[in-house]
């Protein structure tokens, strides 16, 4: 086995291997939530085509996922390793394994079968091992996987990859155009000041220095303050789960001025501590509607 060590600078080729049972559907999600496009058991003879196409997609980091279901198949790892190899792509290899006695008695918890099925399981394990010896040998990096946590394994192999991050979607949103359905948790700030009845600011997003100002006025900030340590924590909370990923949702009544003006604030406070991500789904059809004042009044658009 080479040296471990992190994929060189512009190389995002990773082949993902390893026995079954070993951790390898979550090292693959981990590398998904760290921005990889990850396939699983594509022939090796196809793997230079798809890292081309992939390319040509303008996708810069691909992991792909060969295992004992693609027995057929495995003795063609080298030759396609080579061609990749020799036209610069350098793919880094990540195996997963753990003791024969670890993994059945995860078998045993999951009741699954193993994809040979020719006899005992133990025996059947063993020859998936002696299948997958040469891709063992040939990994950057081989993880034991006997003692660790699906978070652990998570966190090292992004931390391998050098992508280990969590990232928080914050999502501001107006409640008269419906709630979001993709986010993990719904913040209401109605009860903030509201500078819709305000004549100078009515136009206006959230965005702007007036009406942030007018928001957090006057009470707003502490609430703001408590709103946003609850938005921490529980982001924290998530995290400290596992999970790739947060969403949280700010709604006011319209999507134009509160719950923007919470979210740009939201951003800036926790970016210290997540990667934060930040969406006004309703602010452009909110600000639209100021354009068209007869057209708002018919539809009963009242408040932002």
């Amino acid at each position: 086995m080479r040296a471990e060590g992190k994929p060189e600078e512009g190389v995002h080729l990773i082949v993902v291997s390893g026995m079954s049972g070993a951790g390898k559907t979550t090292a693959l999600h981990a590398l998904e939530d760290a921005g990889y496009l990850a396939v699983d058991n594509v022939p090796p003879s196809l793997w230079p085509e798809l890292v081309e196409r992939v390319g040509r997609a303008d996708v810069s980091r691909l992991a792909i996922a060969i295992d004992v279901r693609g027995a057929a198949f495995l003795g063609e790892v080298e030759d396609a390793l080579q061609v990749l190899t020799s036209t610069g792509r350098m793919p880094h290899v990540l195996f997963l394994d753990a003791p024969t006695e670890t993994l059945v008695r995860r078998f045993s918890f999951t009741r699954r079968t193993h994809a040979m099925q020719r006899g005992s399981l133990s025996d059947d394990l063993e020859r998936e091992r002696q299948l997958l010896a040469g891709l063992r040998d040939r990994a950057d990096l081989v993880i034991d996987t006997r003692t660790l946590t699906a978070k652990e394994l998570r966190q090292r192999v992004q931390r391998w990859t050098g992508e280990e991050r969590f990232q928080l979607r914050v999502v501001s949103f107006g409640y008269k155009r419906g709630l979001p359905t993709d986010v993990d948790t719904v913040l209401d700030v109605r009860g903030m000041r509201n500078p819709y009845y305000h004549e100078a600011l009515r136009p206006l997003p959230g965005t702007d220095p007036r009406v942030q100002s007018h928001v957090f006025a006057e009470g707003g900030a502490d609430a703001y303050t408590r709103l946003r340590d609850m938005a921490r924590d529980l982001t924290e909370a998530a995290r400290a789960t596992g999970r790739g990923g947060y969403a949280i949702a700010i709604g006011c009544t319209g999507g134009q001025h509160r719950s923007v003006a919470v979210t740009e604030r939201l951003t800036h406070d926790l970016a210290d501590a997540f990667d934060v991500q930040t969406t006004h789904r309703d602010l452009e059809e909110a600000l639209a509607e100021h354009e068209a004042p007869d057209r708002t009044a018919q539809e009963g658009g009242l408040d932002a």
